[in-house]
């Protein structure tokens, strides 16, 4: 063979490798998908970056208003409920059910540690990307499961939207539906005093004779989809689920102030049949920079955390009375972590090599912690998990195949970067 057709035929196969899909890979080397049960996932944003040392890592304590200042945790450490494993001293009711959960220590990805990147990549398991939008993790639970119930939507957002939660290649129809106010529920949802049923059927039947000659597959026809879905859901029967007054007084006192409230709502949406429910923490900035603890922030944290301990604890402890802990899988995401040093006005900087996430419910095999890091939470000892391992966690939980390939036009597209799940939480 001459060195022409030598590189001709080593080129091709080369290709051919290259392009090998990656559920085929994963079979052919015998790779074993495990296959959950859970039903749906609430997934709570800790947008700004939680510092893991000081909240489920905690380390040595160190001193912000030292001078030099020691590296090391803000807060002291507490027991939890399996016997070896810590938490802040701030989170003794979360620490209480830490047999009900796994806070993985070890989550870790190498971009540049900037809010928006961190964001996207923690949203869709991807790094931006020129060529194409990739879907959101709940874009893809909505699109592969669809909502339990026609009465309401498969994915949906407590918070700010933006298009890192964005349905990306699928289309507006995967969408999300979103809200700010837990107590009116999603704005455009109610029809007007002076519109009634026959009034708005007519106003459809217009709506229609206007939009049936659209053509499909094109962005009119998405928006056109995503409206029709809009419209099927207006009405009493979608918004009955967010009059939080039919829950008792005892029930909304144990979720707390304004974010717990939002987590007993995405608990009645669950219940309703949305699959997937994002929950956005901390919009009013109580301690004066969110989660994104620098300079002073960093001294009113404690706020933040304490916040999150009673609401995420009544949120298992409700989910577990009603039956549903185990059909409901709860997931902590924040875009990156913290490093144990401290800046010049005793705040903390960004950390994407090292950082925790928390799964809970779900019927996974929970360990309390998974992953070790080294004594200030900064280097990953054992076990490391990236973020598509996360998300491949969390799809193979819901009994999603991680490996399935998403179309992008006739680009095929795997649920996730190569991610694998955490074989140990399904044993």
């Amino acid at each position: 063979m001459n060195r022409r057709n030598f590189l001709k035929n080593t080129s091709l196969a080369g290709a051919g490798a290259s392009i090998l899909p990656t559920s085929l890979m994963a079979s052919s080397g015998g790779i074993s998908i495990p296959k959950g049960k859970a039903e749906a996932c609430i997934f709570i944003w800790l947008g700004g970056g939680m510092a893991q040392i000081d909240t489920f890592d905690p380390k040595r304590k160190g001193d912000s208003k030292a001078s030099p200042k020691v590296s090391g945790s803000e807060y002291s450490s507490i027991d939890t409920a399996v016997p070896g494993v810590k938490f802040c001293e701030h989170l003794p009711k979360v620490a209480r059910l830490a047999e009900r959960m796994t806070v993985i220590r070890t989550i870790n990805h190498h971009l540049i540690d900037e809010h928006a990147f961190g964001t996207n990549f923690v949203h869709t398991g991807r790094a931006i990307s020129g060529s194409i939008t990739y879907p959101s993790l709940g874009s893809i639970v909505g699109h592969e499961l669809g909502a339990a119930s026609s009465d309401v939507p498969a994915y949906m957002l407590v918070g700010y939207p933006n298009v890192s939660r964005g349905p990306g290649f699928l289309g507006a129809k995967h969408g999300f539906v979103y809200l700010t106010d837990t107590e009116s529920g999603p704005a455009g949802f109610s029809r007007p005093d002076d519109v009634d049923p026959k009034r708005a059927a007519r106003r459809r039947g217009l709506l229609n004779s206007l939009t049936q000659d659209i053509k499909g597959g094109s962005a009119v026809d998405q928006y056109r989809t995503a409206q029709e879905e809009a419209l099927r859901l207006a009405g009493p029967d979608f918004m009955q689920h967010f009059k939080l007054s039919d829950e008792s007084d005892n029930l909304r006192n144990e979720y707390g102030g304004e974010f717990g409230q939002r987590l007993l709502l995405s608990r009645r949406l669950v219940s309703a049949g949305v699959r997937f429910i994002e929950v956005s923490h901390n919009l009013n900035f109580m301690n004066g920079t969110g989660w994104d603890t620098h300079n002073e922030g960093q001294q009113n944290q404690y706020k933040l955390i304490q916040e999150l301990d009673t609401a995420l604890s009544a949120l298992i402890n409700d989910l577990e009375k009603q039956g549903m802990l185990d059909k409901t899988l709860v997931a902590l995401g924040t875009e990156f972590g913290r490093p144990a040093s401290y800046d010049g006005r005793g705040g903390r900087g960004h950390q994407g090599s090292c950082f925790s996430l928390l799964l809970a419910g779900g019927g996974l095999n929970h360990q309390g912690v998974y992953g070790t890091t080294d004594e200030l939470s900064k280097k990953i000892l054992e076990n490391p998990v990236s973020i598509p391992d996360y998300h491949a966690t969390i799809h193979a939980a819901l009994g999603i195949d991680p490996t399935k390939e998403l179309f992008d036009g006739s680009r095929p597209v795997p649920i996730t970067d190569g991610g694998k799940p955490i074989a140990k939480l399904f044993s």
